[in-house]
């Protein structure tokens, strides 16, 4: 069987003991390597641009800068950079601020080393994994009530991307929703870059989020 790609993650927590224990979780996966554990956002951002890790571990509360300024910061110049947050906040508001900042994922500390490991892989294939508390304050939002804002210009989708859209809603990964429309993955990945442009969103989430609103005031003709 041909060896799965080589995934290079890097780290930014800043308690030393928890780093440690986030670097030994990701080298025993096998086609896992830590390219880098970084205390600071701020040491972070300086390095990420020589390292280009494929995933980033971030914890929100950091000294200096946090962790979700440091994401926003890391989508707008590095946007093929997966960041998954790995802390303890699991209010709403932090949630989905990491969310809009274009974190794809979003783990608790106490999720176990295989959560963890699933997490890298299924990021890696175009998903967006939470735990399954993170899930659920996700799905609670959703069902609260949503304020209208200002409509503006329409945005105008194709009738390929709103099908991706849709799919995206469902929560399938970017090799499913090829399968599911006989398209290559890159199509798709194509496909939502262009939506990520005419939504002004920086991750699938939120993308995914403005879509379901404009369903309850429809604004994106099909």
């Amino acid at each position: 069987m041909p060896k799965e790609p080589a995934t290079d993650v890097a780290i930014v927590e800043d308690n030393a003991a928890l780093g440690a224990s986030l670097r030994k979780i990701v080298e025993s996966a096998p086609e896992c390597r830590c390219v880098g554990v970084w205390t600071s956002a701020e040491d972070a951002l300086k390095k990420i641009d020589a390292f280009r890790p494929h995933v980033v571990l971030m914890d929100i509360n950091l000294p200096g800068m946090s962790g979700i300024e440091a994401t926003a910061r890391v989508k707008q110049h590095l946007p093929d950079i997966q960041v998954i947050m790995v802390t303890v906040y699991r209010d709403h508001d932090k949630i989905f601020a990491a969310l809009k900042a274009g974190a794809s994922g979003y783990l608790l500390k106490r999720s176990t080393p295989a959560d963890l490991r699933d997490a890298i892989r299924d990021v890696r294939s175009g998903g967006a994994p939470m735990s399954a508390e993170i899930a659920r304050r996700v799905v609670e939002a959703f069902h609260q009530p949503v304020k209208a804002e200002p409509s503006g210009d329409e945005v105008k989708l194709s009738k390929r991307e709103t099908e991706i859209l849709e799919l995206l809603c469902e929560g399938l990964a970017n090799k499913e929703i090829a399968d599911r429309l006989d398209i290559s993955v890159e199509t798709v990945r194509v496909h939502l870059k262009h939506v990520y442009e005419k939504l002004h969103v920086r991750s699938r989430t939120e993308a995914a989020m403005k879509f379901r609103d404009s369903k309850e005031e429809p604004r994106y003709p099909l």
